[in-house]
């Protein structure tokens, strides 16, 4: 694995919060953006972000060339389902990869799902998004959103083809150029106001922590 700062890092655990209060709000009703419903739940909690996050998203946006548009997979997620999706993920990683210590499999997993503690989505801090048509057909990305079996996920990967690559950087200029910042074993991931914004921003403190819808 490449030599990132993951989540879990203790540089990253060290970090205050100076909660803003700032609420979540629907992107399903911001008419500028297109949510998707492959990871909808009942709540509708995967719609929501924080305003200033939602703020930034649309000012991106206004960044893309004309033919495109963000397609938002995943924004909020509730504390009890990140602490499910890491817990899959470290026992997934135990069939796979078994004779371990804990703090090994903890760090590992940490490479795709945060942990719950420091972990944007449930700050309504990150979105899950890639890039589509006007007429709603995806762009490839070189992987599928989520998709981690391999390194081709991280950001900066050149094992994907030319044209994705540059898919990948229309996309980080966009959301780079409107104060966001990407997890970068993900390309998919881009987040503000969280614990990761203000360690690669150089901020004193994030601006989110943990909420609910």
């Amino acid at each position: 694995m490449s030599n990132f700062i993951l989540l879990s890092d203790h540089v990253i655990l060290r970090l205050p919060v100076v909660e803003s209060g700032e609420p979540l709000v629907d992107l399903r009703v911001i008419d500028a953006l297109r949510v998707d419903p492959r990871l909808a739940d009942a709540a509708g909690a995967y719609a929501h972000l924080r305003v200033g996050v939602a703020d930034r998203l649309v000012a991106a946006q206004t960044f893309l060339p004309r033919a495109l548009r963000f397609l938002v997979i995943e924004g909020f997620r509730p504390l009890k389902l990140q602490q499910q999706y890491f817990d899959s993920h470290v026992s997934r990683l135990r069939q796979s990869e078994p004779g371990h210590d804990p703090g090994w499999y903890h760090e590992r997993a940490s490479a795709y799902i945060a942990p719950h503690e420091v972990a944007p989505h449930v700050a309504g801090a990150a979105v899950d998004l890639t890039l589509s048509s006007t007429d709603g057909t995806e762009v490839w990305m070189g992987t599928e959103v989520n998709d981690t079996d391999t390194e081709a996920c991280h950001t900066a990967s050149t094992a994907i083809s030319a044209e994705a690559m540059e898919h990948r950087r229309t996309l980080s200029r966009a959301l780079s150029a409107a104060g966001m910042i990407n997890y970068p074993t993900e390309w998919w991931h881009w987040s503000y106001g969280d614990r990761y914004w203000a360690y690669a921003t150089g901020a004193a403190a994030a601006r989110y922590g943990p909420t609910t819808l």
